[in-house]
């Protein structure tokens, strides 16, 4: 006796939800219509007729050697018993096979743009606008993306009588599915122009070159990328895609981002870092007084509040200072008497 658990790859305790899942990923697997294997589709199709049908599956359990399959008929297409399949909805599980007859149409969409755009450090932290020259598909002048010439109107297309989508019927061993696609001389519209546009030739689009203003925002990150709505290609009787710019900041010489904090490096003289002082250092919004307390390390970090990146109109990260406390490499007569005395005194 075939194994019909065996077949699906299921327990004999399975559920009918379990069995119809498990008919539904080897019927999508071994469908010939996709380059499968019949017979081995006509041995799940032949097994799931069989479990999914409770009287059927009682006889075939108890049944054994002898059970013979109940009026299954594998002679081939033609004569397929569909009626085995009970409650499934075999427009459901091949519809993707069969182009999906219960489908509506899908919106057209134009292509989406690419581009990679380089900022400097500081226009990143700050953000910045740029406008940059791009080719595309766009909507036509001339007739406004109707593909009408000027003057003219448009008219039913005669190829789908107005419904946008063509239907097409196919024998399957299911029984017959109708396929509906998006008809292919009106591209979805249901409609077409008595005389087409001279400028587009009908199409509703046309490329050319423009400029697209684009605003980075505050506090942008190297690698993020910035995304503009319909910017991309236009398509006639749809949405235009998206442009996506993607961003490379460039290095700066001085600081150095983490999150929304800038970082930097500051060389104090040893007297400096001893005695404290005051040093004025140039930042992104421009130059500013730093104290030095007596006695700071070399390594410690002072922070000045507010002079990091933009978090939003109100509130920005803050600027931390690493100190380097400069050793010289040679000193003066006075200078070693200095720092002699300074030994002995235990500093």
């Amino acid at each position: 006796m075939k194994d019909y658990y065996k077949t699906l790859g299921i327990e004999k305790t399975a559920s009918q939800d379990e069995i119809k899942k498990a008919f539904r990923k080897l019927a999508h697997k071994y469908h010939p219509d996709k380059g499968g294997d019949e017979a081995k589709f006509k041995e799940v199709s032949e097994a799931y007729q069989v479990l999914s049908d409770e009287k059927k599956r009682s006889a075939y359990d108890r049944g054994g050697s002898d059970f013979s399959g109940q009026g299954f008929d594998t002679s081939g297409f033609g004569g397929f018993n569909a009626q085995g399949f009970g409650d499934i909805d075999l427009n459901d599980i091949f519809g993707d096979l069969f182009g999906g007859g219960r489908r509506r149409a899908e919106v057209r969409r134009g292509r989406d743009i690419s581009v990679d755009m380089e900022l400097a450090f500081e226009q990143a932290v700050f953000g910045v606008e740029r406008t940059v020259l791009l080719t595309k598909a766009s909507p036509c002048a001339t007739c406004h993306g109707s593909g009408a010439k000027p003057g003219t109107s448009l008219k039913t297309c005669t190829t789908c009588k107005g419904q946008g989508q063509v239907s097409e019927t196919r024998q399957s061993m299911f029984g017959t599915f109708t396929q509906a696609r998006e008809c292919s001389v009106c591209a979805g519209a249901g409609k077409i122009p008595e005389e087409r546009c001279e400028t587009c030739k009908g199409h509703g689009v046309v490329r050319r070159a423009g400029d697209v203003t684009i605003r980075i925002p505050a506090g942008i990150e190297h690698g993020e990328m910035v995304r503009l709505t319909g910017a991309g290609e236009a398509v006639q009787n749809g949405t235009s895609g998206d442009l996506y710019v993607k961003i490379r900041v460039t290095p700066h010489k001085v600081f150095r981002r983490e999150g929304q904090n800038l970082t930097m490096n500051l060389q104090v003289k040893l007297s400096d870092a001893l005695l404290g002082g005051e040093y004025g250092i140039e930042t992104l919004d421009g130059k500013i007084s730093v104290k030095i307390p007596r006695g700071v390390s070399s390594g410690e970090v002072l922070r000045v509040k507010g002079k990091g990146v933009p978090i939003d109109e109100k509130h920005r990260g803050d600027l931390f200072i690493t100190v380097i406390v400069k050793i010289p490499a040679k000193l003066s007569r006075k200078a070693e008497k200095l720092v002699a005395e300074l030994r002995d005194e235990g500093v």
